[in-house]
């Protein structure tokens, strides 16, 4: 199974989340998150006063697949997610060695 941790823009999560649902993802987490990357963050003007904001707004979403479904995933989040400006996002694919479901007990690929 890989866990595929997607860092996207907050206006694009609906879109993400529909193309995940394309693909059969039943289940996923949502993460209001901040940071930066390349851009460095950015100046505005607040009450005439300039001041440098560090930390663009983003959000992180997370989902455990089957490894035969995560290029398909990937590529859908890809997809969704892409406006073609700097900051767009980036997506980080782990292998999970274990999952359980705490309701019921099921583990592996039963509980994703």
């Amino acid at each position: 199974m890989k866990q595929i941790t997607a860092v996207v823009k907050p206006f694009k999560l609906e879109e993400v989340r529909e193309a995940l649902a394309e693909c059969g993802v039943t289940g996923l987490t949502v993460t209001e998150v901040k940071g930066f990357g390349r851009q460095k963050g950015h100046t505005e003007l607040y009450r005439g006063a300039e001041y440098v904001v560090d930390f663009l707004p983003k959000v992180k979403v997370e989902v455990v697949v089957k490894d035969d479904d995560a290029d398909r995933c990937v590529d859908a989040i890809v997809k969704a997610a892409r406006t073609g400006k700097i900051g767009d996002g980036k997506i980080f694919i782990t292998s999970v060695e274990r999952v359980i479901r705490i309701r019921t007990g099921e583990t592996d690929e039963s509980a994703v």
